[in-house]
This record gives C-alpha cells, structure tokens and sequence, in this order.
C-alpha cells in the first residue's frame, strides 16, 4: 500500500501526452443509466477532498486490472454528459498501478480549467470516454485502465512499464448543455426561414425563395431561463450559417462541438443579435450584407450575402477550449 502526494503535476490538457485514433464512444441516447454500468472498484482507494479541488488519494496497490472499469465516488446532480461533443470543465489525476504514484494531473484550479468533451478523452484513450458517459456535472469518478486499453505508447510516454494498469481520478467540474434549453416561442414574420431540429438539437435552415429583408432580422426561436448576453460578453454557442441565396451551410460547429464566442469580434450582425439574448436560448438571426462580411466576403462567404445563423447560447464566459 503506497500513499500518493496530493501535489500532482499541473498540465494543460492540450499539453497531455495521450495519443490514441479511437472515435467516442457510441451514446444510447439522452437516456442515462450510470448504476448499469459502474464496477463497484471503490475499495482499491481511499480518495478524500471537495470536488474540483486536488484529491488525496491513497491507492491499495498493486491495483489488477484485467479489463478496465470505473465507479462514481461521488453523484453529482447536475447536467449529465450525454452527447460526444459537449462541452465541458473535466480536471483528472493519473496514477500507475502497480506503485500508486502520481503520473500526471491537471492543476485543479478554476483559472487554469479548459473546456474537453468525452470524445477529447476518447480519442486519447476510449476507456476514459466511457468511463465519463453519462456522468454528470459534481461527480467524481474513479477509473482503472487496463494496460492493453491504455496503450503501449502511452504507457511508454508516462514511463510506465507495459503490463502497469493505470488509475484515474475525473472531477466533472462543470457541464455546458448541448443544445438551447428554454420555452418556444412563437413568430409570425412572413418570408422568414423555417428552422427544423434533429433529436440532438442541430438545426435544419430552410430559406424560402423570397428575397432577402435588408435590415437585421432577429428572432427568439426558444428562450432561455438564464443571465442575459452583454455585449463585452464571451459565449459558449453551437450555431450554424447558411447563404441566404445559395442555401447552403458555409460554417457549423455541431460536427466539432461547441464554440466561444467573443462578442467584441464577430461581425456587427451577429453581436447586435446576440446582445440581449438569455443563455439557454436559440436565435435566429438574418444578417444583410452591410453587417457581414459586406463586398469582401470571407471564405465561403461570397461577397454581398445575406447571411442567415442560428444560435444556441449554452453558457457565458466559459474557459478557453484546449488545441486539438
């Protein structure tokens, strides 16, 4: 039995030397059943401390660990992470196995935090993505990686020897929706597009044939219960734009999750709409050309388009994501 140093290593996540070519884990659905598929492992430590703050833990090694699993050492009660690319603040702790040393962390400090997603972990190490499916925001989880799950590269990057399993501690800090969460609302303006949802909430933009209007056109599509958005503001959003006249999607963040917003950077259309707005809302936001990207254009953008977003608002002033 080997008592660890509760000074782990503090690491930014982008810095942390996993690699791994596995996809997230395969999602059942909003559905979660965490009490299924937890392995009952508490008993290989004693982990004490808050969540979010730096845990002590002493490991009863050497730890076994033929296939990996993991526990929850504490429920948490709020958002459970149930979609792949949802954001959220994750701190962990690594230990080997065999010694109960620590191996890497990150700082625990709410000044340093990063937004990762289970599928950030799962193409590291696909046992960590499982492990954290489903967890929900104040947990604190307890997973052993086996050897062959962790990987020889790994293994081999951390110093460890290759039949050393692997311990790690998860404090889900914070979870970020995927999607807007509010009451719909109803809007009557002729000849504006239609949007449509699919179950995880990623918008359809049907654009009519109709010319374009040539002012701001903003409306609330679902209105959220939460704090209103500043125009200093930074936000964490999913969105997806569309051409007003080719119909066509020209940038999204669903298929790589949520992005940070800086209000103060965007083009004067999309701020002017987003001002004002609660999180947790969904907005609808037509934006001529004079408060776009104007004659210039921008990439896909041609130059002179009426631009058509929607916008989910899941949060303000979230942490910086980490690289990829």
């Amino acid at each position: 039995m080997r008592k660890t140093s509760a000074a782990l290593a503090t690491l930014s996540l982008a810095l942390v030397a996993l690699t791994g070519c596995a996809t997230a884990p395969a999602f059942s659905g909003a559905a979660c059943d965490r009490d299924a598929a937890t392995s009952g492992i508490d008993d290989i430590a004693t982990i004490t401390g808050d969540v979010g703050e730096t845990p002590d833990v002493e490991l009863f090694t050497p730890v076994g660990a033929q296939k990996s699993s993991f526990s929850d050492v504490v429920v948490g009660d709020g958002l459970a992470l149930t979609s792949p690319t949802q954001s959220a603040v994750i701190e962990f702790a690594l230990y080997s196995g065999k010694t109960g040393e620590s191996v890497a962390g990150t700082a625990f400090d709410e000044e340093q935090a990063q937004l990762v997603s289970i599928d950030y972990w799962a193409q590291r190490v696909p046992a960590f993505g499982k492990a954290l499916e489903c967890a929900t925001e104040g947990s604190r989880v307890l997973s052993v990686i086996s050897p062959e799950d962790f990987g020889a590269q790994n293994l081999a990057g951390f110093g460890l020897g290759e039949d050393d399993p692997v311990v790690a501690v998860f404090d889900v800090v914070k979870v970020f929706p995927s999607k807007a969460q509010g009451a719909p609302q109803y809007n009557d303006a002729s000849g504006m597009p239609t949007v449509v949802r699919a179950a995880d909430g990623r918008p359809g933009i049907i654009v009519p044939d109709s010319a374009a209007p040539t002012d701001l056109v903003v409306q609330t599509l679902i209105k959220g219960d939460g704090e209103k958005v500043a125009d200093d503001d930074t936000v964490l959003v999913n969105y997806t734009g569309v051409t007003w006249a080719d119909k066509a999607v020209f940038d999204s963040s669903w298929d790589g999750g949520a992005t940070p917003f800086d209000l103060t950077a965007l083009i004067p259309g999309m701020t002017q709409g987003l001002v004002g707005q609660t999180v947790g809302s969904q907005v609808l936001i037509v934006v001529p050309p004079e408060l776009g990207y104007g004659e210039a254009g921008s990439g896909a953008v041609p130059a002179n388009s009426t631009l058509v977003f929607v916008v989910d608002i899941l949060g303000t002033d979230p942490p910086a994501a980490p690289a990829q």
